[in-house]
């Protein structure tokens, strides 16, 4: 038993001794193919993406100038998208990985009422932010743990911690909006506290999209998150902790769904139990119109940011508009269809 299990590697490695140097494995070629096609489709959906959004601020340059294109309109979209970006980034990495997370927006709203209960609050900035973090933390590792250990369907665990969380949020809260004391909390939200123009959440988030990119696309952690969406059965195969990995994932949405729950408390200078409402539908279709596979092995960071970005350009023109939110539904419900039969058929051309 122990002479074969020895034995693969040691003939692997005089197969490589006996390649000559710079040869590739058979399949070398296909990989690459096929990593040179991705790029390819990245490179043509951010130009895609990039385009849509440049239409969308050269209509609201036309139909509303004077609000649309002001500092203050501008500053108010990228703070708004923010908040949600932050969740949409640990939710890119999930669908990547093969799975689903339907509780971000509840799990957002515990985190925030959690964080701002008066005993909370009596430790200040540090405390509050910290409470926030760890419940958002603890929340992604239960769902992972029940998932990848249970295990159970994401679908059913993530619904099953959105009903949990939502319910845990309004027996804390009573119902009532909390509202935040602390001043250093306060104070971030106000325009003095502004650098260079730039909000602080603002520069949060993308401190948080950088350190995403560079998790998915420098590390071994990303890799593994893309092999277990594409096949997880082939990741197994390949030594990969598939159940580990998939704990790990969900941790990590948890993580930024803490975030985003103390960036909230921030700018809203409150906790309530209905904070988060639809963020779950609104970060998946920023992630899917970012170019993330549904069924899992594809997406990048930067498309998912993007995303975020189209959706909250498209809600700012209509309030600036006048149109009612029914119009903006309808809008983006037909845009989220558009970006799923796009994926389809860049799938079936590859």
């Amino acid at each position: 038993m122990t002479h074969g299990a020895t034995s693969e590697p040691a003939s692997s490695s005089t197969l490589a001794k006996s390649e000559p140097p710079g040869a590739s494995p058979p399949d070398a070629g296909g990989r690459s193919g096929a990593r040179l096609a991705f790029g390819k489709l990245t490179d043509i959906h951010t130009i895609s993406l990039l385009g849509v959004l440049a239409i969308l601020i050269l209509i609201g340059g036309i139909t509303e100038p004077d609000s649309f294109l002001s500092t203050t309109n501008l500053q108010l979209v990228l703070t708004q998208a923010s908040i949600i970006g932050v969740v949409t980034v640990g939710v890119t990495f999930v669908i990547i990985g093969g799975g689903i997370d339907l509780s971000v927006g509840a799990i957002v709203a515990l985190a925030s009422v959690w964080c701002t209960t008066v005993a909370t609050q009596e430790f200040g900035f540090w405390g509050m932010a910290f409470t926030a973090v760890v419940v958002g933390l603890g929340c992604g590792l239960v769902n992972g743990t029940l998932i990848a250990f249970g295990p159970m369907v994401p679908f059913v665990a993530t619904l099953a911690m959105l009903a949990s969380a939502r319910g845990l949020a309004l027996q804390i809260t009573g119902g009532t909006t909390q509202n935040v004391t602390v001043d250093s909390v306060l104070e971030l939200s106000r325009r003095d506290s502004f650098i260079l123009g730039v909000p602080p959440l603002v520069i949060i988030f993308g401190v948080v999209a950088v350190l995403g990119w560079l998790l998915l696309t420098r590390t071994t952690f990303g890799r593994r998150t893309v092999a277990i969406g594409g096949n997880p059965e082939a990741a197994r195969l390949a030594g990969i902790a598939v159940r580990r990995q998939r704990l790990m994932l969900y941790a990590l949405s948890g993580l930024c769904c803490g975030i985003a729950a103390f960036m909230l408390v921030i700018l809203t200078g409150s906790g309530q139990n209905t904070n988060g409402n639809l963020y779950e539908l609104n970060a998946i279709a920023a992630a899917i119109i970012g170019g993330t596979l549904l069924s899992g092995g594809r997406g990048t960071i930067l498309g998912s940011v993007l995303g975020v970005l189209v959706f909250q350009t498209i809600t700012n023109l209509f309030i600036l508009n006048g149109l009612d939110s029914a119009a903006q539904q309808i809008a983006q419900g037909a845009i989220i269809v558009a970006a799923v039969l796009l994926q389809r058929r860049s799938a079936t051309t590859t």
